[in-house]
């Protein structure tokens, strides 16, 4: 059988601000059913390992007890070179968004390059992630769910999403046909996607440049940034791309000095 076209281990589960140590434990248990193996937990309000955790892992206890932890979420999926967040609520701003079947399928050209990573974010149990949150993420994954009783419990929803990916990864193992695309854009590209570490610095040096040419007032945001973000985040630039636009705005900053 051929190998396939990506590894599972590039694939992190990541968990922000969860509350019952039950509900990690139960994570733990999907993401070993379906052969994942990466967790992060960021800011958990709870303790870790408890006795519950340990029961509801079900023999799962190497992830809960290797389990990376983070104070925000920025430094959970810093290596990420595609973020997904989980979200069941609409929002002001509209973002891109996909079932997780559809993100399945794009495993294989996303993650077509070994260094390549996904990270799949989960929010809390009781209020999910906050727009600022999801504003970090490429693209938003929504269960489509009963609308009259859409609430899943948090293993429930990563094991729903794990299971695509599993599906994914399985189907990456058969034959394709020819012609197929083996890469995001269809081709092979000449340079990574930019990472997610490499999107937040510049992010901040745009809001800065922005700021000093008074094109940006932090006091009357208008969505400003929010919108870029989506524009960038929309166009996945990869590691020259972002290393252009980074030169751009420090001719604009050494412009500025000089006038």
């Amino acid at each position: 059988m051929p190998q396939p076209a990506f590894s599972l281990d590039q694939l992190r589960i990541v968990l922000i601000g969860t509350s019952h140590p039950g509900n990690i434990g139960a994570v733990c248990r999907a993401m070993k059913n379906m052969g994942l193996g990466d967790l992060a937990l960021v800011a958990p309000r709870c303790e870790i390992q408890t006795s519950d955790s340990i029961a509801r892992a079900s023999g799962a206890d190497a992830l809960l007890i290797g389990a990376s932890r983070h104070e925000t979420l920025d430094a959970a999926v810093a290596d990420a070179t595609l973020v997904v967040g989980a979200s069941a609520r609409s929002r002001t701003l509209p973002w891109p968004m996909i079932t997780p079947r559809a993100l399945g399928e794009s495993l294989p050209a996303e993650l077509a390059d070994p260094q390549g990573r996904v990270a799949l974010v989960f929010g809390r149990e009781d209020s999910g992630l906050t727009n600022a949150e999801l504003q970090h993420c490429h693209r938003h994954v929504h269960i489509p769910t009963n609308p009259d009783f859409s609430s899943l419990n948090l293993a429930a929803a990563v094991q729903v999403v794990a299971y695509e990916c599993r599906l994914a990864w399985l189907a990456a193992a058969e034959p394709t046909e020819a012609g197929s695309e083996a890469a995001p854009f269809g081709i092979d590209w000449d340079h990574p996607p930019a990472s997610h570490d490499d999107l937040e610095r510049y992010f901040a040096h745009l809001e800065r440049v922005l700021t000093d040419t008074g094109f940006h007032d932090p006091q009357r945001p208008r969505q400003l940034m929010a919108r870029l973000r989506r524009l960038y985040l929309r166009a996945r630039p990869d590691t020259q791309e972002i290393s252009i636009l980074r030169g751009i705005l420090s001719a604009v900053e050494k412009r500025i000095a000089g006038r």
